[in-house]
C-alpha cells in the first residue's frame, strides 16, 4: 500500500471534509535590455530553469523570492515583483507532494548575478531558446515568456 502523500490533513475525526496542502515553488524571471532572461543549472541539475524554489512557512512573497534569488544567482538589493503565471498543480513522486508553482516578473534594481550557493551556473538566454527543448523545465521558460510578451 503507497503512504498518502505528504499534505493530506484526516479531518474526518471532525466529521469534516480533508484538507489537501501544497508545496508552493517562486521562479523569478529576470530580464536584461536584450530580452534576455535570467537562467540557472541548480547544483546536482543538468538542464536550465528559472531561478526560485520553495516557500517557507511564514514567509512573504518577497521574502521567500529574495531568499532564492539569493540562493542561486546571487541578488543583492531591491527588487520589484508581479505574478505573471501560475501552473497546475503537479505531483513530485521524489518528495511525494502535490506543488503550485507561482511565476514573477521580478526587475532588480542591481543586475550583477553570479551562481550562488544553490547554483552551478548561470546565463541569460533568450527564451526562444527552449521552445523545442527536450527538457519540460526547460520549455516552461518559453511558455511563461509567451505568455507575458
Amino acid at each position: 500500500m503507497q503512504p498518502p502523500v505528504h499534505g493530506n490533513i484526516d479531518q474526518s475525526a471532525l466529521g469534516r471534509k480533508n484538507d489537501y496542502l501544497y508545496r508552493v515553488s517562486l521562479k523569478g524571471m529576470v530580464f536584461n535590455n536584450q530580452g534576455e532572461v535570467l537562467v540557472v543549472k541548480e547544483t546536482g541539475r543538468d538542464w536550465w530553469d528559472l531561478p526560485g524554489g520553495g516557500m517557507d512557512h511564514e514567509e512573504s512573497l518577497k521574502a521567500a523570492i529574495a531568499r532564492e534569488l539569493k540562493e542561486e544567482v546571487e541578488l543583492e538589493g531591491e527588487f520589484t515583483y508581479c505574478v505573471v503565471a501560475v501552473d497546475d498543480p503537479i505531483y513530485l513522486p521524489n518528495a511525494n507532494v502535490w506543488q503550485v508553482r507561482l511565476i514573477f516578473e521580478v526587475t532588480a534594481e542591481n543586475m550583477k548575478f553570479s551562481p550562488g550557493e544553490d547554483g552551478d551556473e548561470i546565463a541569460f538566454k533568450h527564451p526562444a531558446e527552449f521552445k523545442h527543448s527536450s527538457n519540460f523545465a526547460e520549455r516552461k521558460i518559453f511558455d511563461y515568456y509567451s505568455a507575458i510578451s
